[in-house]
């Protein structure tokens, strides 16, 4: 079985965000970054499965040379090798568009990634890119389970999950408790310095261009209202913050 697990490079949570050139890009200064979080369990799970059903699993990035560490990372934890596509990733049409033209080409039985991208929260690459090639696609994926050429998939939907089987291959978007993170070893980050690692230019060009961003409007004060003084709240809500 041949499985394509993508990854993004996004800021660690944890990062302080700013802008720079009149706030058209993401100052990088000082920004770590990780393993999108989401991807990082699809990743873990297609290393369950080549372990469960033997195959190969290659990574593919969307992103400049900056996202090199963390692809290494994804080889560490059990990828064979690895793809990046040259180009910075400007907008989930965009990058549907890398992705589908690389699992186009390589024949791929399973297509990968988190549900979506802890940076944009778009949620739409994974039914993007199957549309683009003409397959099924499923999100949020949160158990897989391979059996010849049909997947048992559990997914969340609104109010409870679904249980469903469809034939490969497939597009999907992972999220937990489809596996637990997987942390490389010594041996793994040592065998990952050698594994290939294949760039290659975009397909085709960005629809999108960024014209600002801005970060979001600073918290208000908080008011701390006693438990007996419910009243108090109550008109609070409704003539301050209009609630009600």
């Amino acid at each position: 079985m041949k499985i394509l697990v993508c990854i993004s490079s996004v800021p660690d949570t944890t990062s302080k965000i700013s802008f720079t050139e009149n706030d058209t890009k993401l100052n990088k200064a000082g920004v770590t970054y990780i393993i999108g979080p989401y991807d990082d369990y699809a990743l873990a799970r297609a290393v369950e499965l080549k372990e469960q059903q033997g195959g190969s699993i290659t990574v593919l990035n969307v992103g400049g040379a900056d996202a090199e560490p963390q692809i290494r990372k994804a080889l560490a934890i059990g990828a064979d090798d690895a793809i990046r596509v040259d180009v910075e990733p400007t907008d989930s049409y965009f990058v549907a568009e890398q992705i589908a033209a690389v699992a186009k080409e390589g024949a791929y039985d399973l297509v990968l990634m988190g549900r979506e991208s802890s940076d944009y929260n778009s949620g739409v690459v994974h039914g993007i890119v199957g549309e683009m090639l003409g397959i099924a696609s499923f999100s949020p994926v949160m158990q897989l389970d391979i059996n010849g050429s049909e997947a048992s998939i559990t997914r969340e939907i609104e109010g409870g999950k679904e249980k469903l089987t469809a034939s490969l291959p497939l597009v999907l978007g992972c999220q937990e408790p489809i596996a637990e993170w997987k942390i490389p070893n010594m041996r793994g980050i040592m065998t990952a310095r050698t594994k290939p690692l294949k760039v290659i230019p975009a397909a085709g060009a960005a629809l999108t261009n960024t014209e600002k961003y801005s970060l979001p409007a600073p918290k208000g004060a908080c008011k701390m209202i006693p438990a007996e003084e419910a009243e108090k709240l109550i008109d609070l809500l409704r003539t301050e913050a209009k609630v009600l």
